[in-house]
């Protein structure tokens, strides 16, 4: 049983359903899912990211690294630490959530004494803009100088560029291999109600994309170019550094395996995953899986080195998330047993350290992400 939404709830996702449908009529009838995809997530004042509702931790939709627990930010910041050191040593994080990850790195840096001269954060949401402020004014008021926030992409940066559960929310498009070919699934109008429809493949990097996989009629999976495209602008603006990207997903050649005939996208709703992604409009997340082949490609057409690509808990152990934890006493079991259950989810293979995977990005001769030393699988990809 899924849980009720309140009245106003429904009265929001009543306006996005509206909104969708109205972008259908005017589309002549039929849109890419892709369409859907953003405008269900991002549409102004509307969408699930753009609109006031919780998202993250317990009373939100879904539970992120950072909101388990302190240890992922810290773990991180010793991560990048040396490529700060490196580089002119900006930050830039995109989609930052709640601004929790953002203040326990800053608050770890700092305690490095590696602090960056300045912290940017690229968020396309002015209601999670907001919850990001006043996050890092409750817990680093004296850091506020250092942190700002942007609108684009900057032309020119030297550091590292941190993303984490971005390209997962990044519009993707939902193709259908059929007897005929691969066709891209849309989404048309019945009655009220959303419904798939299939229309032929026009963009010619998208078709042959799909014709190459070569997958079995029946076969409804994503090609996400929207990641591939933020991959090339990210190369196209660092000069100097590191590119350090965490999301669950999978190397293509699991990606498409013949047993995920079903593809990856899901909706999230107050901590379910459902398989429907027209379930109440607006108050739902819409996700899919990454294809990391397809990321390292974009990556190094882009012109830069793939520095690696791990498992989640290989990552996190290799950067020395155990050493963090253990500074916490076992004595103090009050303090001690939430962090170490956080991060048991953090890196067991039945939770989140065998889905989640880090890949990493550098330019201009940074030295080895010692988190991507051990473990590396670039060869799966």
């Amino acid at each position: 049983m899924l849980p009720t939404p309140s009245p106003d709830a429904l009265a929001h996702s009543q306006r996005v359903t509206a909104h969708l449908r109205s972008l259908i009529e005017d589309a002549g009838g039929w849109i890419p899912f892709s369409r859907y995809m953003e405008a269900a997530l991002y549409a102004p004042g509307l969408g699930y990211y753009a609109a006031g509702a919780m998202k993250f931790g317990a009373a939100g939709d879904f539970v992120t690294a950072p909101e388990m627990t302190p240890l992922f930010g810290r773990t991180l910041a010793h991560a990048i630490a040396p490529a700060v050191a490196e580089t002119s040593g900006e930050v830039l994080e995109l989609g930052a959530g709640s601004g929790r990850l953002a203040a326990d790195l800053l608050g770890e840096l700092e305690r490095l004494d590696a602090l960056p001269p300045r912290y940017l954060i690229l968020e396309v949401s002015a209601d999670l803009r907001q919850r990001q402020q006043a996050t890092l004014a409750r817990e680093l008021p004296h850091l506020a100088s250092r942190v700002r926030w942007l609108d684009a992409l900057p032309e020119h940066l030297s550091g590292v560029i941190l993303g984490n559960e971005v390209l997962d929310a990044l519009p993707a498009e939902l193709l259908h291999w059929t007897e005929a070919g691969p066709q891209l699934h849309g989404v048309a109008l019945d009655g009220d109600a959303f419904a798939w429809r299939d229309r032929p493949i026009i963009e010619p990097v998208l078709h042959a994309r799909a014709e190459a996989l070569n997958l079995a009629p029946g076969y409804v999976s994503e090609i996400n170019l929207t990641a591939d495209a933020l991959i090339a602008s990210l190369g196209n603006c660092l000069d100097h550094g590191l590119i350090l990207m965490i999301d669950y997903g999978f190397a293509a050649s699991e990606y498409y395996h013949p047993q995920r005939h079903m593809g990856t996208l899901r909706a999230h709703y107050r901590h379910h995953a459902l398989d429907d992604p027209f379930y109440l409009p607006g108050l739902c997340d819409l996700t899919a899986h990454v294809d990391f082949s397809a990321v390292a490609r974009a990556g190094m057409a882009a012109g830069l080195e793939l520095a690696g690509y791990a498992s989640q808990a290989s990552f996190l152990l290799n950067s020395g998330l155990a050493e963090l934890l253990l500074q916490t006493p076992p004595a103090d079991a009050a303090t001690y047993l939430p962090q170490a259950n956080a991060v048991q989810r953090l890196v067991s293979p039945a939770e989140m350290g065998e889905l989640f995977k880090a890949i990493g990005f550098a330019r201009g001769g940074i030295a080895p992400l010692p988190g991507l030393a051990r473990g590396d699988r670039r060869h799966s990809l």
